[in-house]
């Protein structure tokens, strides 16, 4: 029997089955690309009851690799997401930061949080996809209302946010001169809504 014989006689070989992690990890991407796309839409991440810190991790280990960075003052989340392979930097260097708890947008943290975020890196003109991905804890649906204009956006949308003071957007405001910017992850248990950096935010 030739050798060629013999091989077209061996079952086809079969694609690895997926992970759980895989398919979570895969499935999440998706929800946060959508979000991105569709600016204020609220969208769910894959999972069952998720607490807003365990999106956070969710939406970490699908970011994250071992060419990435993070910072996040949260030092269990931190910890959670080290097996990631990414590397924890200081908030001026990290390209994904994670607030999961949103008291440190409230006093007496404010202050600092926001002189923490002055220093976030917004990307440079050559390489403007370097600015930082913010992934904050807040209320969804109520709160602050946002009204939202860009690409991504027919006319106009609307969503509310709580927990994220008006110095906050207007601390980003002036980050951005698109292209340079922050992109912003704003979640709430499953729920997420994505603000790109091309997203034009009025505060009502």
């Amino acid at each position: 029997m030739s050798t060629s014989s013999a091989a077209n006689r061996r079952s086809p070989q079969s694609t690895p089955a997926e992970t759980p992690a895989e398919t979570s990890a895969r499935e999440t991407f998706q929800v946060l690309l959508s979000a991105l796309s569709n600016p204020g839409h609220q969208f769910v991440l894959p999972g069952i009851s998720l607490a807003t810190r365990q999106a956070c991790q969710q939406i970490g280990f699908t970011l994250l690799d071992l060419e990435s960075s993070f910072y996040t003052p949260d030092l269990a989340l931190a910890d959670e997401l080290l097996p990631s392979g990414a590397r924890p930097l200081s908030i001026a260097n990290a390209a994904y930061l994670f607030f999961p708890d949103s008291s440190v947008f409230a006093p007496p943290a404010l202050a600092q949080t926001l002189a923490d975020l002055e220093r976030v890196t917004v990307g440079t003109i050559t390489d403007p996809d370097d600015g930082a991905t913010l992934i904050i804890g807040c209320r969804l649906g109520q709160g602050h209302l946002l009204r939202l204009r860009g690409p991504g956006i027919q006319h106009q949308s609307e969503v509310r946010v709580a927990d994220l003071p008006l110095a906050f957007w207007q601390l980003r405001a002036t980050k951005i001169s698109y292209p340079l910017g922050i992109d912003l992850f704003l979640v709430d248990g499953g729920q997420v809504v994505g603000l790109p950096r091309s997203t034009v935010i009025e505060l009502e």
